[in-house]
């Protein structure tokens, strides 16, 4: 089965729980936006899912087989909320070093072409962002772990960025976490709301008030 699934997953930190059995999957050609206040333990919980951080206690399968740490299956990959890649690598060797199969597309890409012999780093901050996002995406990987993606991006490139997410969800499965709602609730096929260490299913914003995420407005 092509899915990535994790259950049970228990973390905390110090006295501070966390996380509290919650519950987690994506097939291919999902998107599934994952919301949360401030610390309510979604950015943990895609670095358990990828292998970052050990939890307390998990349950986690790619495509029905059982493992610990998904970055090994080669089947999944992550962006973090920083930026991870070093300044001072050129664009070129960055697309020769995370793209394989998608690497001719990702090659037709303005931003990328025009760019190929420049240091990431010489960017502005929102095309820097825009080309690790990228990366991950254009990568080989099944399923792409996005955490806030859209925080640095104006709205035009966050425009941009959902087109290219969009562009492969007949292949790949997408779980992306961001403050920034209103582009979660646009681009995603599937919301998920950690609240108070557990997930529950939102269908609408009215789900979003109900469970304490978006204030009642008179």
């Amino acid at each position: 089965m092509d899915e990535l699934y994790i259950d049970s997953v228990n973390h905390h930190y110090g006295d501070r729980q966390v996380l509290s059995s919650v519950f987690l999957n994506c097939k291919i050609g999902e998107i599934v936006g994952v919301l949360g206040r401030n610390g309510s333990g979604k950015s943990t919980l895609l670095k358990i899912i990828f292998g970052e951080i050990k939890p307390h206690f998990m349950h986690l399968k790619v495509d029905g087989e059982l493992t610990f740490k998904t970055y090994l299956t080669g089947k999944v990959a992550y962006l973090p909320q920083g930026y991870f890649i070093p300044h001072y690598l050129r664009i070129g060797d960055l697309v020769n070093l995370y793209t394989q199969t998608y690497q001719s597309q990702l090659l037709e890409v303005e931003l990328i072409k025009l760019n190929l012999n420049e240091m990431l780093g010489n960017l502005s901050g929102g095309n820097r962002r825009l080309v690790e996002a990228l990366l991950i995406i254009y990568s080989d990987a099944k399923y792409v772990l996005l955490d806030e993606p859209f925080s640095q991006l104006a709205p035009l490139i966050a425009d941009e960025l959902k087109n290219h997410i969009s562009k492969f969800t007949d292949g790949k499965g997408f779980i992306i976490t961001d403050h920034y709602y209103r582009q979660i609730l646009e681009i995603s096929t599937r919301i998920v709301l950690i609240n108070n260490g557990c997930n529950y299913a939102i269908n609408n914003e009215d789900d979003l008030i109900l469970n304490g995420y978006l204030p009642h407005l008179e």
